[in-house]
């Protein structure tokens, strides 16, 4: 069980600007605040799209039953993560003290059922209570099957979903990462004269499939993903990622210190960037290039840079046509408050305000970069603060996570979905055009005109004259 001590560390993370200025580090706990997603919730998002792991949720049925597969992670291979594994305990188990022996038998049942590359248990809040030693059965539940078995010690009462995130990060960095190393490079990509560059992706989940759109890309470089933590993942991928030349962290907030950790201990420097819009995708490349400091990378880099822009560029510009000057109100966090203003600026849209409430002081920063010191930061989420920003800078349309959608059709104001549930990928060159598409499928769709039309029974209709006398 995490104790305050290191609950405390976790919050307290070096690499983050915000710790700068404020001495306590990030907030702490506090009642109500995993309203909007606990530590589980969070450990289970930033870890499930490793696809060939068998992934327990320790505890009752609803922490499985009610989180599972909120993330519209996709894999190009195995579908074990889509697989809901629980330990489904009752109260008879805590009443008998069963929840430990469940859970070997859980394990047990994984391995023979699915033959996993390894198994992930989260530790939720009940057996967190009760004491169960997770990581003792773990460990000996490895011994007895040959399997890698991962604790991931995330009870909800611990944080939010952020810090989940963390512990995520951590239980990868002490069970996972160095455990292995690298498979040779390809004999194609040998054959090819192109030298070939391991690098690492930290808080890409490949939503929707979007980073399909990129992945050409980088093999055309010779960049070869060596671990991406964790979208469209292999276990063995993950463990090898101490021995890549450089990582980029896609989402600062939610795994910053594994790339912290991976720099100190193992020498591999990172950078942030993102695959939203024209405009930091060809930045994304440019600054792997940079890093690497291979002057052939370098030059190619730039030269791809220049074909698919002009490629792009060419594609985008009806789309822009029908955009520009759209007004804009995007309720996000993390690294999308920013990347997916660069993108939708790419598109000739207005931005009239941005939600910040899971953004980071750095996101804050490119946030006052990209828009200027005078722009609206929101972090109230409410419907009527939400409708009350619409109102009163005259946006066109909300653009912000599902859990939104009502509101705005409610309102009848166009509406489309960015976050995880989302059915389409937006990420590098390519997803722009899909976002350009979706943007002008939702703000010109005719339901809305017939919507604001008044119903025919509210219409003004002819007085009615009493005859009767009365």
């Amino acid at each position: 069980m995490q104790t305050s001590k290191q609950i405390a560390e976790l919050l307290n993370e070096p690499a983050c600007a915000h710790n700068a200025k404020s001495k306590s580090g990030c907030a702490r706990p506090k009642p109500g605040a995993t309203a909007g997603g606990c530590a589980f919730d969070g450990a289970q998002i930033a870890l499930l799209p490793i696809a060939d792991v068998a992934h327990i949720v320790h505890g009752p049925i609803a922490c499985a039953g009610s989180s599972w597969d909120n993330r519209g992670t996709r894999s190009s291979g195995p579908t074990l993560y889509k697989i809901g594994m629980t330990t489904d305990l009752t109260e008879q188990d805590v009443i008998m003290g069963r929840g430990e022996k469940r859970l070997f038998h859980a394990i047990k049942q994984a391995v023979e059922s699915y033959s996993p590359a390894a198994v992930f248990v989260y530790n939720t809040c009940v057996p967190a209570l009760t004491g169960d030693d997770v990581e003792s059965v773990c460990k000996s539940a490895a011994e007895h099957f040959g399997t890698p078995v991962v604790p991931v010690d995330c009870a909800g009462f611990y944080g939010t979903k952020n810090l989940g995130n963390r512990i995520a990060g951590e239980a990868m960095f002490k069970y996972v990462i160095g455990t292995r190393e690298p498979d040779p490079v390809p004999l194609e990509l040998q054959r090819a004269g192109i030298t070939v560059h391991d690098v690492n992706l930290i808080g890409e989940y490949n939503i929707a499939g979007e980073f399909w759109h990129v992945l050409p890309l980088f093999d055309e470089l010779g960049l070869r993903i060596l671990g991406s933590l964790s979208g469209d993942a292999r276990f063995r991928d993950v463990q090898t990622m101490h021995r890549a030349e450089v990582s980029m962290v896609v989402c600062a907030k939610a795994l910053l210190n594994v790339a912290r950790k991976l720099e100190t201990q193992f020498k591999v420097p990172y950078f942030e960037g993102s695959f939203y819009g024209v405009t930091d995708t060809s930045q994304a490349f440019r600054d792997f290039a940079r890093v690497i400091g291979d002057a052939d990378l370098t030059a190619r880099t730039e030269a791809l840079i220049v074909r698919e822009e002009a490629k792009i560029h060419a594609a985008l510009e009806p789309w822009r046509q029908r955009l520009r000057g759209k007004r804009v109100l995007l309720y996000t966090g993390g690294v999308k408050s920013w990347s997916i203003v660069s993108a939708l600026q790419d598109l000739g849209l207005e931005v009239v305000a941005t939600g910040t409430n899971k953004s980071t002081e750095e996101d804050k920063a490119r946030i006052r970069e990209i828009m200027g010191d005078k722009t609206k930061m929101i972090t109230d989420g409410s419907p009527k603060a939400l409708l009350g920003v619409v109102r009163e800078y005259r946006a066109d349309i909300l653009i912000a996570g599902g859990r939104n959608m009502y509101t705005a059709l409610k309102a009848r104001i166009p509406f489309l979905d960015i976050n995880q549930e989302r059915e389409f990928g937006y990420e590098g060159y390519t997803g722009m055009l899909e976002l350009a598409r979706q943007l002008a499928l939702t703000l010109q769709s005719p339901v809305w005109q017939a919507v604001r039309t008044p119903a025919p029974w509210a219409q003004s209709v002819e007085p009615v004259i009493d005859l009767s006398g009365r």
